[in-house]
């Protein structure tokens, strides 16, 4: 029962309503003794020729009242501990949801996004579960087989009820095997769950591509692999489940033989009236449920066990990026100043930056190129602190951003990512995702600044449009400009463009970089870019190769000596007088 002893912090927190529906369930176990033993009481009547109509009334009204009784306690207890347990969902998801937001790029990348969904749904679940029908199931299980032993042992024949209690140490032994095996089998089958679920999340969010590649038969033969393996490790789980009912059935069958066998001795030596006899095997009866129910309750704790050890395992993986003990909340700003020596995600010998030295004055516009994969990404994630510098500082305004508060560092930074990524509402909302009080006007300003505006107007409900999920409905260059809208609408201190104008034309590149020129005269910019027409009106140029700096500068200043930037650059201009040439040819 040690996740009884984990779940204390919460039963102490509900501690009165827990209090309040254990007491009712006393209540109602002690009105359940009261049937068997009218229904003994009746038949030593009629035996004995002392039952009447008066008397038989007063029973039957004995009966009544107790039904009333145990219907509105019974009432009362469910909303009690069963409304707690939905308490305990509500607090576990909402802890583990704000977990999710703290937790920083490297946890993701660890973690998949349906094991993630599977703990804040399924498992959450079977914790609740035990909250609930864990605690109705042992208190119901220990009071009433507690109350019904001990009113058959004090009122009936003390020696009866321990001859019929011969099998039980056997039942103890086997259900506490079969608890053992239960919580193994729980967990492989909980995480096959999760599987499945990562799976499933990744099909769907991935559907085009499978569509695309005509890979649906193998996509549905890998889902129904991964289904048959939930069911076979859920099968595992009800193959042990399936032993409780039989073996406690077996165990009452022996007790009842027993009652009849040693009880039918007792009334024929007198030692036992018929009544007592009937009331003894009535009660009997009643300690099927709590036999059943302790069977069961192996079932829920070991269930509820082996989620809330997955839950808590996930809760205490630490962020492994903190904020400062005593942070600066003033909002960071001046001249950012990168003094990186050495950088990596992680293994020491293979260093994803080194080098990284350089000084971006406030109101500047700084261009990053260089191949795919030369660090151009890293070293915005480290501005952002999705990781941190360990080797070296990031300084802003001359302090290390790791001494900034959280709120402040990220305010002052409007972020537009590679993987541009839109909520599925109105294009409206998705703009003012982070100045949720932005007016029309101020939306329509930034989307006019990032030259989707037009677009906008074209569609069916215009701002209103509701874009779909990771908006669906858009084409690339739409969604990347929404996301500039987006970023600009907060007239950042800071504004970081990954690679975000690729998927639009040339003509577009130039409106937008023309209007954020205009717009952010006092305020700092910095681009990465494949397409070096991105960069060419930046006040620095750093050419990242291999994660170093290999050339820096202006663009005249880099196209005037040879090097990777000369190159790239007379290259990209002749596929685009190519480019040109085949669309006049065209026309």
């Amino acid at each position: 029962m040690k996740i009884f002893r984990e779940l204390w912090w919460f039963f102490k927190q509900e501690k009165k309503s827990y209090i309040t529906g254990i007491a009712l369930l006393i209540i109602v176990a002690a009105l359940e003794l009261l049937p068997p033993k009218i229904i003994g009481l009746t038949v030593d009547g009629i035996k004995e020729g002392t039952l009447n109509g008066k008397r038989l009334m007063q029973m039957v009204g004995i009966l009544l009242g107790a039904a009333v009784v145990a219907y509105f306690t019974r009432y009362i207890w469910r909303i009690m501990i069963f409304g707690s347990s939905v308490k305990l969902a509500k607090q576990l998801r909402n802890t583990l949801y704000t977990h999710f937001t703290k937790m920083n790029q490297a946890f993701y990348q660890r973690r998949r996004i349906g094991d993630l969904m599977a703990h804040a749904t399924n498992d959450i679940q079977a914790i609740q579960q035990t909250a609930g029908s864990g605690v109705l199931t042992l208190v119901d299980s220990i009071v009433t087989g507690g109350l019904v032993l001990c009113t058959m042992a004090l009122t009936i024949s003390w020696k009866l009820t321990l001859i019929c209690l011969i099998p039980m140490p056997l039942m103890a032994v086997l259900t506490s095997y079969y608890g053992t095996l239960l919580h193994a089998r729980f967990h492989h089958a909980q995480a096959a769950f999760s599987t499945l679920n990562d799976k499933v999340q990744e099909s769907i969010s991935g559907i085009k591509v499978i569509k695309t590649f005509g890979e649906e038969a193998a996509d549905v033969e890998e889902f129904r692999i991964k289904s048959a393996d939930v069911v076979q490790k859920n099968m595992k789980v009800a193959r042990v489940d399936a032993l409780f009912d039989p073996t406690i059935s077996i165990i009452v069958a022996l007790s009842f033989l027993l009652a009849l066998i040693f009880g039918s001795k007792m009334v024929i030596s007198e030692e036992l009236t018929l009544g007592q006899l009937v009331t003894f095997t009535t009660y009997l009866g009643l300690l099927i449920w709590p036999m059943l129910a302790f069977g069961w309750l192996f079932n829920i704790v070991e269930r509820g066990r082996a989620s809330y050890d997955r839950v808590f395992s996930l809760l205490k993986e630490e962020n492994s990026i903190e904020e400062a003990a005593h942070p600066s909340v003033e909002m960071p700003t001046g001249n950012i100043e990168a003094v990186i020596h050495r950088f990596s995600y992680g293994k020491e010998d293979a260093y994803t930056l080194n080098e990284i030295y350089f000084t971006l004055s406030r109101g500047q516009t700084l261009g990053i190129v260089g191949k795919t994969g030369a660090g151009k990404t890293t070293i915005l994630k480290l501005l952002l602190r999705e990781f941190d510098v360990r080797d070296g500082a990031v300084l802003w305004g001359g302090k290390d951003i790791k001494d900034y508060a959280f709120d402040s560092l990220y305010k002052s930074i409007g972020y537009v990512p590679q993987d541009h990524f839109l909520f599925s509402t109105t294009v409206a909302d998705n703009i003012a995702f982070g100045k949720r009080e932005a007016s029309n006007q101020e939306i329509k300003e930034a989307a006019k600044v990032a030259n989707v505006h037009r677009d906008i107007l074209d569609f069916t409900d215009g701002y209103q449009t509701i874009v779909g999920e990771k908006g669906v409905s858009l084409s690339g260059g739409q969604k990347q400009r929404i996301s500039i809208a987006r970023a600009l609408l907060l007239d950042p201190e800071l504004l970081i463009l990954d690679d975000s104008l690729s998927a639009v034309d040339g003509k577009t590149e130039a409106g937008i970089l023309q209007a954020l020129k205009q717009k952010r005269q006092n305020r700092t910019t910095i681009i990465t870019a494949h397409r070096l027409s991105s960069v060419t009106h930046a006040d620095l140029i750093l050419v990242f190769d291999k994660g170093k700096i290999i050339q820096r500068g202006t663009h005249e200043e880099l196209l005037s000596v040879s090097g990777w930037y000369q190159d790239m650059y007379d290259r990209q201009q002749l596929e685009r007088a190519v480019e040109e040439g085949e669309t006049k040819n065209e026309n």
